[in-house]
């Protein structure tokens, strides 16, 4: 905070006077003079003293020029850091999202990102989703991403997209080489289905009830990747999204069926922050990251 000053003593010291310590500073050696005379001042005693018409340190001189420049090496360090954040080579950010998207879909995103980004630390919540909205409204998270959010006038849309409800079933599977299936061709088999905290299990619901099936579960859970062991272990249908088993349908370890019911509407990814504030350098180049990510997912189902 009084960086000048400290500024001035150091040079005097490296130069031995004020007049080329004022010529090295571009200021008038008055001024050099005046602050190197209220520092001694606020000290009580002498700075300098004359030696053979140069200035040497007293030993309180030494001690405070010790600190002086501990001061100055602390200051271009603190300096350094607050560039590094704001042009985001470091910093954090954190991300909370839904179970299902935190094991499927952030993995190969956060492996991209760490790569590009290696010194920005990401910490990644796994919530319900209005707890996903409670944390980016109070500023716990920066970032949230879940399905179906309800509007909320704490936070701002940053991304959306809709995704459609399939069958997940073995390779094997009879309905596995369909272009699509309608739900009654479901229920003729063990059927694997979110737990009704999920929104997508609303969805389900719905769509069951509108089409007169009557859909008892063999499974519940809210864990989609204990929906995804039990399809690839020959246990029954899951009934999720694309993103849901990206890797898996990727790897060639499961098939997605798109669902024809017309009923059936789609789920709503949103990527969203606090509506208030700014993102900082960090959080902004995560959020692209997400955005970009979601939107090649899309584009490749």
């Amino acid at each position: 905070m009084h960086a000048r000053v400290l500024r001035y003593l150091d040079e005097v010291v490296r130069r031995g006077s004020i007049r080329k310590a004022a010529e090295a500073l571009h200021v008038s050696p008055t001024a050099v003079s005046r602050k190197i005379l209220e520092l001694e001042a606020e000290f009580g005693a002498p700075l300098f003293e004359r030696y053979l018409r140069r200035l040497r340190l007293t030993p309180l001189g030494e001690m405070v020029l010790a600190h002086v420049r501990k001061t100055l090496r602390d200051h271009e360090a603190l300096l350094e850091r607050v560039q590094a954040y704001k042009t985001a080579r470091q910093g954090s950010v954190t991300v909370a999202t839904t179970a299902g998207l935190a094991g499927a879909l952030m993995p190969a995103l956060l492996h991209d990102f760490g790569r590009r980004h290696p010194g920005i630390l990401v910490r990644v919540l796994d919530l319900s989703v209005s707890s996903i909205v409670a944390a980016v409204a109070s500023g716990a998270a920066h970032l949230g991403l879940a399905y179906d959010v309800q509007p909320d006038s704490a936070i701002a849309t940053l991304a959306r997209g809709n995704w459609p409800i399939g069958a997940i079933v073995a390779p094997s599977h009879p309905l596995a080489g369909q272009r699509s299936v309608m739900l009654a061709d479901c229920v003729g088999y063990p059927l694997i289905l979110p737990e009704s905290t999920m929104s997508i299990r609303g969805l389900l619901d719905d769509a069951f009830e509108q089409a007169a099936i009557s859909a008892p579960p063999a499974v519940e859970t809210t864990s989609t990747a204990l929906m995804r062991a039990l399809v690839m272990l020959g246990g029954g249908i899951a009934l999720l999204n694309p993103l849901d088993v990206l890797h898996e349908c990727a790897a060639g370890t499961l098939a997605f069926v798109p669902l024809a019911d017309g009923q059936l509407p789609m789920q709503r990814l949103e990527l969203f922050a606090r509506a208030s504030g700014q993102l900082d350098p960090a959080a902004s180049l995560m959020a692209e990251q997400i955005a970009a990510g979601v939107a090649a997912a899309s584009e490749a189902r």
